[in-house]
């Protein structure tokens, strides 16, 4: 009973949505038998009660034989305190079933999401799986809660049938007959009802994209005025949800009537005809009340079957948003047989020809601004590539070597809620000593001394109640604390003042001595400081050099740093 989180989910069968639930099903097998073994004696026991009650009514109360009214009445009794446990048991079982299957998809999706790493949110939209956390798992949870339910429906329905069986025969080919046709009736329901839930879950992805765009983006919309366009924009997404949501409960409430209009004329059906056998002296008045309460008590089989159909529709669909997530696969994959990274080594980019040498600060410059994030995802081997560390090429180790030993810190790197130690040294391996040094390195102390409790301070959501240039350098200190083999910040300073930013530059070098960190900027202020500047135009190092150097030499590397046009350097030349 005390599984759960289950330590180890295993691998998921995500071929189709029917295989997942299934995967899901066989991994708690021991709670769902348990939820099934008393979810059938608590709707069995229940399935007795009419049949006692009529023998009470016939043998006690028609016969004036006190003795076995009281005997049918101790045995009432004791099928209801049966019932009362078994439903006890029942409940338990079903939530440990329902957590245990919503939170082994929340681990297989983290797991996978974590795997994917970059990989994912090229796929997938943030709403996307935000989804698959907000709803997806309750369903799928739920897809395994009713299973115990409905094992029971089923016993009790055939326990039932037996019983009218052998006191009438015609109306217990009523109840065998009678139940199934009322099912199948139903059933021209369902498949609207999946299709409807589908695209309803979509919209409802999409807003939830939509929203956490613009929360992200919020500070910016103000900047800009946009917050009315978005504003609008959001509400007709919105509706459109609502629209969604009005036609999933326009069948849902459908089916949800006929689960009582039918039920309800079988009961007056099963009543009617067992009252005129009664007039007719074929039952007797017993039988007649037992007739009775077991067409009321089949209303619940019914309801539970329809109820398990209903969240099987919808587990289905939820297990298909999560397969889309377990279905991708990485664009970096492992070796099958992995060289392990030297300590140290110089990083060479054969495509580019940048080399990055040891225990050296270099600075890369692109020429193309959009050009400086794609070279460090293949220098960090988030792109495939040609890398190569200490003469041993990145695809030759595994992604988990790579990441011990090469470290991409760029500009969307986040704060998460929690702790601001926790927050900076994730790993808890830095002393109080080499977190202070790291602070200082990124010039962060006055945000430090800003905080009340200091490095115990609880950091909000994204580290909103810092300012931009506040969330970068602390970013920059957990890249620090980190401290790998080799460092690559990508505009590591492009949010704080030049004061700040000398300060950084001042004291990077010092902080990384003997380590090799590679900076792409094109902030003259760090690249002033660095041992090496690699210019890179269209793909490849064109000029390697001090920066004072590069200035007078190369025209573009000029024009790159100085942002200064073709135009401007021939009337500065002139």
């Amino acid at each position: 009973m005390r599984q759960l989180p289950l330590a180890d989910p295993g691998t998921p069968d995500h071929r189709s949505p029917a295989r997942y639930l299934w995967w899901v099903a066989r991994g708690q097998k021991a709670t769902l038998a348990g939820g099934v073994t008393f979810g059938i004696l608590w709707m069995t026991a229940q399935a007795f009660l009419p049949a006692v009650l009529g023998r009470a009514i016939d043998e006690g109360v028609a016969a004036g034989d006190r003795g076995r009214l009281v005997f049918w009445t101790a045995v009432l009794l004791g099928i209801g305190a049966i019932a009362a446990g078994a439903g006890i048991m029942r409940h338990r079982f079903a939530v440990v079933n329902w957590l245990t299957a919503a939170y082994r998809t929340v681990q297989v999706v983290v797991r996978r999401s974590a795997d994917l790493g970059a990989t994912l949110p090229k796929h997938l939209a943030t709403g996307e799986v935000v989804s698959v956390g907000a709803s997806d798992l309750a369903h799928i949870g739920n897809v395994l809660e009713v299973v115990a339910r409905f094992a029971g429906a089923i016993v009790a329905f055939v326990v039932v049938a037996v019983i009218l069986l052998t006191s009438s025969t015609t109306l217990g080919l009523i109840v065998l007959i009678g139940v199934p046709v009322l099912l199948f009736c139903l059933g021209p329901m369902l498949r609207p009802l999946q299709r409807r839930q589908f695209a309803h879950r979509d919209a409802v992805g999409e807003l939830n994209s939509l929203g956490s765009d613009i929360v992200a983006g919020l500070r910016v919309l103000r900047g800009v005025g946009g917050e009315e366009s978005f504003s609008r924009r959001y509400r007709t997404e919105s509706q459109q949800v609502r629209a969604a949501g009005v036609q999933v409960a326009r069948i849902q409430s459908t089916l949800d009537a006929t689960q009582v209009l039918l039920p309800g004329i079988f009961i007056v059906l099963v009543v009617g005809l067992a009252a005129h056998f009664a007039l007719r002296g074929e039952v007797s008045p017993g039988d007649l009340v037992a007739f009775y309460g077991y067409a009321t008590f089949l209303v619940m089989p019914l309801r539970t079957a329809t109820e398990a159909a209903d969240k099987l529709m919808r587990g289905l669909v939820a297990a298909g948003r999560i397969n889309r997530v377990l279905s991708l696969t990485p664009e970096i994959a492992d070796p099958a047989e992995p060289i392990a990274l030297p300590d140290q080594g110089d990083l060479v980019d054969p495509a580019s020809g940048i080399h990055a040498r040891h225990g050296r600060l270099t600075a890369i410059v692109t020429a193309e601004p959009d050009q400086g994030a794609l070279l460090a995802d293949r220098l960090g081997r988030y792109d495939e590539g040609l890398v190569t560390f200490g003469g041993v090429p990145l695809a030759a180790a595994t992604r988990a070597d790579v990441r011990r030993h090469i470290l991409v810190a760029d500009t969307g790197a986040q704060l998460f809620t929690g702790r601001l130690r926790d927050e900076l040294d994730p790993a808890a391996r830095a002393s109080d000593a080499d977190v202070m040094a790291a602070i200082a390195t990124a010039s962060a102390d006055d945000v430090l001394v800003a905080l009340t409790d200091g490095l115990e301070s609880e950091v909000e959501e994204k580290g909103r109640s810092f300012s931009g240039g506040q969330r970068q350098r602390l970013m920059l200190v957990r890249a620090l604390l980190a401290d790998p083999a080799v460092l690559i910040l990508v505009e590591p300073t492009s949010a704080v003042d030049a004061h700040t930013e000398a300060r950084i530059a001042d004291r990077l070098r010092a902080h990384r001595a003997g380590r090799s960190t590679v900076v792409i900027t094109s902030s003259p202020l760090l690249l002033d400081r660095v041992d090496e500047v690699v210019f890179v135009a269209a793909g490849r190092v064109v000029a390697v050099g001090k920066h004072r150097e590069l200035l007078d030499t190369e025209p573009r590397y000029r024009a790159t740093v100085t942002r200064q046009t073709e135009d401007e350097i021939e009337e500065v030349h002139a």
